[in-house]
């Protein structure tokens, strides 16, 4: 009897602890953005398969600006670091938008992250973790993934963080 009883507890405290990535979401108090449209002959996603692959997204605010300038010059690692998560969240938005339900998210696969950098600047990947945390934090050990960290000299209209990504999706 007591390990029926064990394994009904175990049971409900998962579900207990089981939160759909929106209510996850909304417990870090974030709201989706509107998804902006691309800015050139490109859509948002393709899919192939159970294969999500997601266009290159910035850090755009909710009001419309990007977060600009070179990591190493014009902004610090933390402020890198925000730039990541807001890309996270924009393309968070996009996933919603495509896929009505974030609960059919199988697996974050691979993240391509290209950080607007000084030559001298070598810290990419800390950049990069506000990406990863956040996803990481969305969906736990579904969020867990392959990543490159890459610097670049220059991105499009200056934008400090550019981020691609590939998910699958039940």
């Amino acid at each position: 009897m007591k390990p029926l009883l064990l394994f009904a507890l175990l049971f409900s405290f998962n579900l207990a602890g089981a939160q759909s990535p929106e209510s996850k979401l909304s417990s870090l108090g974030i709201t989706l953005p509107a998804v902006k449209k691309p800015v050139a002959n490109y859509v948002n996603v393709v899919q192939s398969g159970n294969l999500l692959f997601l266009s290159g997204k910035g850090p755009s605010r909710p009001d419309g600006t990007d977060i600009t300038g070179k990591l190493g010059k014009d902004l610090n690692i933390e402020q890198g670091y925000e730039a990541a998560r807001l890309v996270a969240i924009n393309h968070l938005a996009v996933l919603k938008d495509y896929l009505g339900d974030l609960g059919r998210v199988k697996r974050i696969v691979k993240v391509l992250g290209m950080v607007g950098s000084e030559s001298h600047f070598t810290d990419q990947p800390k950049v990069m973790n506000g990406y990863s945390d956040l996803m990481v934090a969305v969906f736990g050990e579904k969020g867990k993934h392959a990543r490159s960290a890459v610097g670049m000299i220059s991105l499009p209209n200056n934008i400090a963080v550019e981020v691609e990504v590939i998910v699958e999706i039940d």
